[in-house]
């Protein structure tokens, strides 16, 4: 399986700092976007340690001769990725104290893609014309659309919108979501950080 991939990263107009990570990675067939979070240059180093640990992790794992399983692969890459960022914060650089990032990944392998996340960037899948949000957002506000507390139309407009639930680092371990699904040709998929998906609606995406 082949892809045509391209990126684009903006620091946009609140920050003097990237705090994003991309991976375009055509020879792993492994893609990435993380979105940095904690103090002025925390999310920064948060979001590139934990690509490079992933990169790590899975070129270490296609280049051995035991039985690959993409699940477990992708999980272990996030368990890693949050260890050493942990890690770093509290033992190796404690001003770095609090920095974790989200992260999506997608992973294809044989005829599947595979998906694993955590935090509050995202995975599209666009087959046109519809356009499906394949992850689930760990975030406060998306916890309470899922509880009824609020309504969907209601979110963009509710104060802590940005807070997240779930992020790699921030605490040693992590939990994370992996989902797999058949390819079929035609398809396109978009990962993002909330910097494009919290200010541009779905259909203008689409």
């Amino acid at each position: 399986m082949k892809f045509d991939v391209w990126a684009k990263t903006d620091v946009g107009l609140k920050r003097d700092i990237n705090q994003d990570t991309i991976l375009v990675d055509p020879e792993l067939n492994l893609f990435i976007v993380a979105d940095g979070m904690g103090g002025h240059k925390g999310g920064e180093v948060a979001s590139a340690l934990a690509v490079e640990t992933v990169q790590e992790v899975f070129r270490n794992k296609l280049q051995g001769k035991a039985r690959f399983n993409p699940k477990e692969v992708i999980l272990e890459a996030y368990r890693e990725s949050s260890t050493r960022i942990h890690a770093k914060s509290t033992v190796e650089s404690p001003e770095l104290m609090g920095m974790g990032t989200t992260m999506v990944l997608l992973f294809g392998h044989g005829n599947k893609i595979f998906i694993g996340n955590v935090g509050d960037s995202r995975a599209y899948l666009y087959r046109e014309p519809y356009l499906w949000q394949l992850t689930e957002d760990h975030s406060l506000i998306y916890e309470q659309v899922k509880a009824g507390v609020i309504s969907e139309e209601d979110a963009p407009n509710v104060i802590g919108r940005n807070v997240i639930t779930r992020s790699v680092g921030y605490e040693r371990d992590v939990l994370v979501d992996i989902l797999a699904r058949d390819y079929q040709p035609g398809e396109f998929y978009l990962m993002c950080s909330d910097g494009l998906s919290s200010l541009v609606p779905d259909n203008r995406v689409a």
